[in-house]
């Protein structure tokens, strides 16, 4: 097998895996946000009046696409917008299988990557389609930090000819893909992919502009260089203007939300912060329903393991910093930017949750913060490969002294390491939460078939238990006014009504 169709083959392997994981553990059939979802848009899914709307960026216009499709030929399936899912998180992990097959950073960094990026801790994710074009999102933030990398390595000293030579397309798409990402696809996420770059460009047009050379302009080529830094930063600067704009329009609602301020909540409860913030990392080794359900860890554990991830997270930093990888290569450092920052915004934006400490480690954030992980393992397996190169070949002095050569003498540092330690720890939590995600598969399965019966006969359920079954908080009638809406057009749960129907008039 050729080593060039890896990230290929690695990201249609883990797609069939979270396919058939999906298909175990869940039905076709809606709950949770879809009712939203359903009330809001259905049935006149085309309707322009419900499309161009003041906040009409927040609601992620790609969706008002994928749910007319759904709509016309699928009967608003929920199996197909998880495959979208399964979809953008495939493309995510080529984008990154065709980095590590570029920079040759090993089987054993490319096996790691894939086994982080279809681990089932984002199973809620997965398994509630309504979130797909999040899962596409993320693909467009790992390919746009990989453009940016070709180009930033174009150029550069000690690089092997022909091997990281920059694409006809490459800038264009720096111009452009955050305009499609932020105002089309990304939504709230474009928050940290948008405030990495706009560090990164502000750095690196500061630091080529004033600093690399004493303050003097820049001239010829290198004010060329400097300017598309600050182009690109404007790229980004505007779209995410115009999606601000937009959401400035949306009224949102948080079931369990406090109403005290962001000082009186500190007043009153100091430690929240602290612990919700650490702990967010803490899901990143262990999914949090598997630490909290099936181990019943105790808290300060939790904090623990949580500490031991943001500790990855400073030696994934010391490495670049160490080695200079940043010199040679931007992506791992952007994805650990980006997941440093993802925990960061998950604190600022869910603080209001004062009552759920552990609220930071659900799954549906794994998709976010495993940007992090993913970097620091790229990191490692960038500075073990540096390491390799710097040491001495006892072949080199056996030949000298007419001796039979021997095995290459590898010593590499202490950070390197604990590195390599941290990848395997990482990597066992995340394989031991994929398995017990594969036993709930049944169970959860059984939950969804619960759904579809009471779906089926919604006018006889309470109120207490048709919030409890459809996991919506905001009103009973909000989830008999959308099961009626499915049931007038025959569509999902009972679109078997439309094929009966379908039957009995060629009959």
């Amino acid at each position: 097998m050729k080593r060039s169709y890896g990230f290929i083959l690695f990201p249609a392997a883990g797609a069939l895996f979270c396919l058939w994981y999906v298909c175990s553990a869940t039905s076709d059939v809606v709950y949770s946000d879809y009712i939203r979802l359903i009330n809001s848009y259905l049935p006149d899914v085309w309707n322009p009046e419900k499309f161009f709307v003041p906040d009409i960026l927040t609601r992620i216009p790609i969706n008002f696409l994928s749910r007319g499709i759904n709509t016309n030929l699928f009967h608003f399936s929920v199996r197909f917008d998880q495959i979208l899912g399964i979809l953008g998180l495939g493309l995510a992990a080529q984008v990154t299988g065709i980095y590590v097959i570029k920079e040759r950073l090993g089987f054993g960094a490319l096996l790691a990557v894939m086994l982080l990026m279809f681990s089932l801790n984002k199973w809620e994710m997965l398994t509630n389609g309504s979130g797909w074009a999040h899962f596409l999102a993320f693909a467009c933030f790992y390919y746009y930090y990989l453009v940016l990398d070709r180009v930033w390595q174009s150029g550069k000293k000690g690089i092997r000819p022909g091997h990281k030579t920059e694409k006809p397309w490459d800038r264009p798409v720096l111009l452009l893909l955050p305009f499609v990402t932020t105002l089309g696809i990304a939504g709230q996420y474009c928050a940290v992919y948008s405030g990495v770059m706009i560090v990164v460009y502000g750095f690196l047009g500061i630091w080529n502009t004033f600093i690399e050379t004493d303050g003097r302009p820049r001239t010829g080529r290198g004010a060329d260089k400097v300017q598309h830094y600050w182009l690109w930063l404007l790229c980004i600067l505007i779209p995410l203007a115009l999606y601000l704009i937009s959401n400035a329009f949306t009224v949102e609602e948080h079931a369990g939300a406090t109403e005290l301020s962001l000082i009186e909540a500190l007043r009153q409860n100091p430690k929240f912060f602290p612990a919700f913030f650490i702990k967010s990392f803490a899901a990143m080794f262990l999914g949090g329903e598997t630490m909290e359900g099936r181990l019943h860890l105790p808290n300060r554990v939790m904090i623990l393991i949580g500490l031991l991830v943001m500790g990855g997270y400073l030696l994934g930093l010391w490495l670049n910093i160490k080695y200079q990888i940043y010199e040679k290569t931007l992506f791992p450092l952007l994805l650990i930017l980006s997941g440093a920052c993802s925990h960061v915004l998950i604190l600022i934006s869910r603080w209001i949750f004062l009552n759920q400490e552990n609220y930071g480690m659900s799954s549906r954030y794994a998709v976010q913060f495993q940007m992090g992980i993913i970097g620091i393992v790229l990191t490692v397996a960038a500075a073990w490969k540096m390491e390799g190169r710097r040491q001495p070949r006892i072949e080199d002095t056996g030949r000298a002294l007419g001796r039979k050569a021997a095995k290459p003498l590898k010593k590499h540092s202490l950070a390197v390491i604990l590195g390599l330690a941290f990848t395997g720890i990482i990597l066992c939590g995340n394989i031991a939460t994929t398995a017990d995600e594969v036993i709930k598969a049944p169970h959860r399965k059984e939950r969804y078939e619960e759904k579809i019966q009471a779906a089926l006969d919604y006018r006889n359920y309470s109120d207490e238990d048709l919030e409890n079954i459809f996991e919506y908080r905001k009103g009973p009638e909000k989830i008999r006014q959308a099961l009626e809406i499915l049931e007038t057009n025959r569509w999902n749960v009972y679109s078997h009504l439309a094929i009966e129907g379908q039957e009995g008039g060629n009959g």
